[in-house]
């Protein structure tokens, strides 16, 4: 039996880095999130999710964090290795479901260009 070794995508904590990104990095945007993009010359992805007070009280932006983690969370497999991503909500992001919020976070990663093959959301 071979266990495939599961990636391990790293979380971005520190504001330095999130503004790093914000300044160098690439970025796309769709009606409920942007995505921030950047090279780091490393075999490791680290994911940085951002929700505003603007979006909504603490459990709505806690949400939103927990649906973009989970989305990203199951589609790792298909994503370059080596980035540093910033994902940003937007206030349209209140009060969508699992399956619009993947279909953002999908819809950004083809227009960056970091998906290694082609995926459906899943539904």
């Amino acid at each position: 039996m071979v266990l495939e070794k599961m990636k391990k995508t790293e979380s971005i904590k520190k504001n330095e880095i999130f503004r790093e990104i914000y300044s160098t990095g690439k970025s796309y945007a769709n009606k409920n999130l942007v995505m921030y993009m950047k090279r780091n010359n490393t075999q490791e992805n680290r994911l940085g999710i951002s929700v505003s007070k603007k979006v909504g009280n603490s459990v709505i932006r806690h949400r939103i964090t927990r649906l973009v983690r989970e989305s990203y969370r199951l589609n790792e497999d298909s994503i370059l290795e080596g980035l540093d991503i910033v994902v940003v909500a937007r206030i349209g992001a209140k009060g969508k479901n699992y399956c619009e919020i993947e279909s953002s976070l999908l819809h950004l990663m083809k227009l960056h260009g970091i998906l290694v093959k082609q995926i459906t959301p899943n539904r």
